[in-house]
């Protein structure tokens, strides 16, 4: 192993599991070095079923350098109908290439394949009776080039590290944390936002988000959030308003209702934080289980626990019976506890694929297993402050939590001059996290 770079320590990856020099590199130097398609699993009726029974249409769109959201809304606009109506499985980087899934809730099919957005090729697939929810996929195909590598050489050297990390002799394995844009690209932010949250200091979850301003952003961002902290002791809510751009949408919301209610009592920073959309009032949360998530990754990896095997008090899920061929798709849902008289059955499940080692993404209802997995859980929680019992919070924020595999395998093609990686990975589970090894880079050559 060796160190992390600092801005990845910040969010809890500590370390690289390959010791071989990176080759450096930028990604997203053009769109087309970054292709994402969704692995899919729904199967749509023909879009002549009845639309009572299949009121949502759906639709394959591959769009070039559109955020998810963004082509959301300007969908719904040309179809001259309320966002509300329209969803996805998965959220998609803006600056890439990207073929994914949508559904509109009673639409026009005509009117949906007849609509015409620069940077994006829609086909109407069918109908559905049910609109996509998030992780309604099975994961997704990459194909990535890295840009301007330093060198190409040690390559070959990593791939054997990470065929050995993973246990496989035909696969690369990494450990499956939440990568650097889960908290924020520029600045790495949602996760303290989220720990502010759940130990309910609404202020400073309201001021983590608004203000604190951060040397990677641009000269205009830094200014006005400086701006906003010399606003906040005197609570001057009007003027901190007046300072924020208007692509600060989010921020300007917060403020402006503060100002509205003359906001100076937890409950009108909570009420703040409820101006976001909803969705976003859940990332936050879910960003501070993703951290304490990598934290605990990076524990075992310290104590040199394996990834690929369970070791006594782990607790393992299953697999996802309906996974397509050649994913390693798990199921969070069914998880086992391994004590020692059931170590070797485990590792046997785990060795072919059935089953995976897991780590909790906190919540009420998390379970920690026994022994040093849990201890290990549980130090990282007494470190940060906070308990399972914390997440039980008001609308939104709330979370029962869940279980995550702390170990991704796949099969990996490496070509070309700039390399283009090829693989598959199962839905949560992060590109870059792989690439990461490879580059050794700074996160913002990932971004």
């Amino acid at each position: 192993m060796r160190d992390a770079h600092p801005l990845e320590a910040a969010v809890g990856i500590d370390y690289y599991v390959s010791d071989a020099e990176g080759i450096g590199g930028q990604l997203r130097a053009s769109p087309d070095h970054f292709r994402v398609e969704e692995i899919e699993t729904v199967e749509p009726e023909p879009i002549e079923a009845d639309a009572g029974g299949y009121p949502h249409i759906l639709l394959r769109a591959t769009l070039r350098e559109w955020d998810t959201n963004d082509f959301a809304s300007a969908l719904s606009d040309r179809l001259g109908i309320s966002r509300e109506r329209v969803d996805w499985a998965g959220t998609k980087d803006k600056y890439a290439i990207t073929t994914q899934l949508f559904t509109v809730r009673n639409a026009d099919p005509e009117a949906v394949a007849s609509v015409d957005l620069a940077g994006a090729d829609i086909d109407v697939l069918g109908r559905t009776g049910r609109g996509l929810t998030f992780g309604d996929l099975a994961g997704n195909r990459f194909e990535i080039t890295v840009s301007e590598p330093e060198q190409v050489e040690t390559i070959e050297a990593i791939t054997g590290d990470l065929r050995a990390f993973g246990g496989s002799d035909d696969r690369v394995g990494v450990p499956n944390v939440f990568g650097q844009q889960r908290f924020g690209s520029r600045r790495a932010i949602t996760h303290e936002v989220g720990l502010a949250i759940v130990r309910r200091d609404w202020e400073g979850a309201v001021r983590t988000y608004v203000g604190n301003p951060s040397e990677r952003e641009r000269e205009s961002t830094r200014d006005a959030r400086a701006t906003v902290e010399e606003c906040w002791d005197d609570r001057e809510w009007g003027r901190a308003t007046e300072a924020l751009p208007g692509y600060l949408g989010y921020e300007r919301a917060m403020v402006q209702r503060l100002a509205e209610i003359d906001g100076d009592e937890p409950a009108d920073f909570r009420a703040a934080l409820t101006a976001l959309p909803t969705n976003l009032q859940r990332l936050f949360v879910n960003a501070a289980q993703s951290y304490v998530f990598n934290r605990i990754c990076s524990e075992r990896l310290r104590r040199g626990l394996p990834f690929d095997e369970p070791v006594a008090g782990d607790v393992i899920c299953f697999g996802d019976r309906d996974a397509p061929p050649d994913l390693e798709l798990p199921d969070a849902d069914r998880t086992q506890v391994v004590n020692k008289s059931r170590l070797d059955t485990a590792r046997r499940h785990v060795d072919r694929g059935r089953a995976f080692v897991t780590a909790p993404l906190v919540g009420t209802d998390t379970e920690f297993g026994e022994g040093e997995p849990a201890e290990i859980a549980q130090e990282v929680l007494a470190d940060l402050d906070i308990e399972p019992a914390d997440f039980d919070l008001p609308g939104e924020f709330e979370s029962s939590g869940t279980r995550r595999a702390i170990l991704v395998r796949t099969n990996l093609t490496v070509s070309g001059d700039p390399p283009t990686f090829e693989f598959s990975l199962p839905k949560g589970s992060y590109a870059t996290v792989l690439l990461r090894e490879y580059m050794k880079a700074d996160p913002d050559a990932l971004a």
